[in-house]
């Protein structure tokens, strides 16, 4: 299963295919962004911990579904419009960081999410104390090695593709630009009668 370093990954990877925009490491603010809503889901962990002191109590429930992942996407695309605390990203963006960690736990683990909620309910089974769920997000994350280099490969490759592209197009507009200035250089020659 995901733990937060693979979610992580997965959401700026997400970002990387579904935004027109590249981050670098400078910005700081879009990547916790990211992060955050990359991890979202696993609010229910912190619910269930706090309410039944079980990790577990509503984990994979209605935050794990589309229907979350709508409506957060929805307010985190909002928070960048109204205040300049959060980054500008919209709402498809947004929707597809938070449904990354939906779908990578319905393909990568053995238990249900609640994809179709409120239509469908599951929960994760089991019982997760605080210590458990503590160890597990500090000494498991080795475990999302494997995805995390996957997808730090796929987000090279893919600047890669867009960087060739934006070379090949710098390329094609300086050439384009000499060949305008051929025509109309050859234009301007032919208008001219030669005096004889």
């Amino acid at each position: 299963m995901p733990l937060p370093l693979g979610h992580a990954a997965l959401g700026l990877l997400t970002h990387e295919c579904s935004s027109k925009r590249m981050i670098s490491l400078s910005s700081l603010k879009v990547m916790f962004f990211i992060v955050v809503l990359a991890n979202l889901p696993d609010l229910d962990v912190i619910f269930g911990l706090i309410l039944k002191g079980n990790g577990n109590a509503f984990h994979r429930g209605p935050t794990h579904s589309l229907a979350f992942a709508v409506l957060m996407g929805l307010v985190a695309s909002g928070l960048g419009r109204f205040s300049n605390l959060f980054p500008k990203i919209s709402f498809s963006t947004c929707f597809a960081i938070i449904f990354s960690h939906t779908l990578a736990d319905l393909f990568f683990t053995d238990s249900p999410v609640s994809l179709l909620w409120p239509f469908e309910i599951q929960w994760a089974a089991g019982f997760s104390s605080l210590n458990e769920v503590v160890s597990s997000v500090l000494f498991e994350g080795y475990r999302d090695v494997g995805l995390i280099i996957t997808c730090i490969t796929m987000i090279i490759l893919i600047r890669t593709i867009k960087y060739l592209q934006s070379d090949e197009n710098a390329f094609n507009n300086v050439r384009n630009l000499k060949l305008e200035r051929v025509l109309l250089t050859l234009r301007t020659s032919r208008v001219r009668k030669p005096k004889i």
